[in-house]
């Protein structure tokens, strides 16, 4: 403000006004500040209005033509902020300053309100709309009332400061009350920022097929995206059943997608056959089964390799590929049947763990 009075008092030294009293120098000062701030105020409008129609291509501004809108109000009242200040000041009359602080720190509330409505509108059409889920449309319209809300409050808050008004109760009471709910609702709030996360990243799709592991337990969940949700994701397994995983666990597990990462993949089967089985043998059968199977590709042709030697076993794997990955789990039970069904006409041996139990004689006697 000081700044503003010192230039102001050269430009009144430069012109050829007469001169007078203090009080008709605050008169000029006054007239002069509020013609600055006309010409300011028009020439900024012609700026936005250009700026609008040069940003007219974007879709966001198509979707929102009311930005600018929103814009001129918050640079009329910042206008108004820096004017009314200073001419208040010149009156000599603290509080009437302070008033005019508080009331338009509140008045700037409602543009930046209505700015962030439509940040989130926008994020509501380009993310909920896509879940297919009325859910998800209600709480973006309970987050848009919710930020609301906060502006609202940090706008009475900084009024009140600036009227002289103490208050850290007011902002200390704020802090406890949101470590509160923060705490209650972490669950769901990670599951949220998860499902906007998995949107946004897309690792999978409605109507791909995935697999989801759980590392701790080694189990895997196996199925079609039917809805990815802002809080949970619905799997449907092969057994027409609807599982809903929490979207803070998804983004925590191994993924894998069978739809977009390929069309071909290659597919393992681990069999065991007894140490004294013709591993020879065994091979063959194994590609024979594999060959029987249609949407297994023969270029590259199905291999069996021994893996290790095992505790009771000589570990045996299959390795072909398949043209539809949606048929792994198929082509895993197919093979293992069929090679089942040949093992045991050929009398080869799928052999399990077995202990033997020495009796000492006369250990169980009386």
């Amino acid at each position: 403000m000081h700044n503003i009075s010192a230039y102001l008092d050269r430009l009144i030294a430069f012109l050829p006004l007469p001169a007078g009293s203090p009080e008709l120098l605050i008169f000029y000062k006054a007239v002069i500040t509020v013609a600055g701030f006309l010409v300011f105020w028009v020439f900024a409008r012609w700026l936005l209005h250009f700026a609008e129609r040069r940003l007219k291509k974007y879709a966001f501004v198509q979707e929102n033509s009311q930005v600018f809108q929103i814009i001129r109000r918050v640079l009329f009242i910042a206008l108004l902020l820096v004017v009314g200040s200073y001419l208040l000041r010149m009156s000599r009359i603290p509080i009437l300053e302070k008033i005019f602080h508080a009331l338009l720190i509140v008045a700037l509330a409602f543009p930046v309100k209505n700015f962030l409505v439509i940040v989130i509108r926008f994020l509501q059409n380009q993310i909920a709309h896509k879940t297919e889920n009325e859910v998800d449309d209600i709480i973006f319209e309970l987050l848009s009332r919710f930020m609301g809300f906060i502006i609202f409050a940090t706008a009475v808050i900084i009024a009140l400061d600036s009227m002289g008004v103490n208050v850290m109760p007011f902002i200390a009471g704020a802090g406890v009350a949101g470590v509160a709910i923060g705490f209650a609702a972490r669950d769901t709030l990670s599951n949220l920022i998860a499902g906007i996360l998995l949107i946004i990243d897309r690792p999978f799709e409605i109507g791909d097929r995935i697999e989801v592991w759980s590392a701790p337990s080694g189990t895997s969940t196996w199925g079609d995206v039917i809805d990815i949700g802002l809080r949970a994701t619905k799997i449907k397994t092969t057994d027409n059943i609807v599982i809903i995983i929490p979207n803070n666990e998804i983004m925590l597990r191994d993924i894998i997608n069978y739809t977009t990462i390929s069309e071909r993949i290659r597919v393992r089967i681990n069999i065991g056959i007894a140490y004294d089985a013709d591993i020879q043998k065994a091979k063959h059968i194994m590609l024979e089964v594999a060959n029987s199977a249609e949407w297994v590709s023969k270029d590259p042709p199905p291999k069996v390799v021994v893996r290790k030697f095992a505790e009771s076993a000589v570990d045996l794997q299959l390795r072909v590929w398949i043209n539809d990955a949606r048929r792994r789990m198929n082509t895993i039970s197919y093979i293992t049947d069929e090679v089942k069904s040949r093992f045991d006409a050929h009398k080869l041996e799928i052999p399990y763990p077995k202990r033997v139990i020495y009796v000492k004689k006369g250990e169980f006697e009386g």
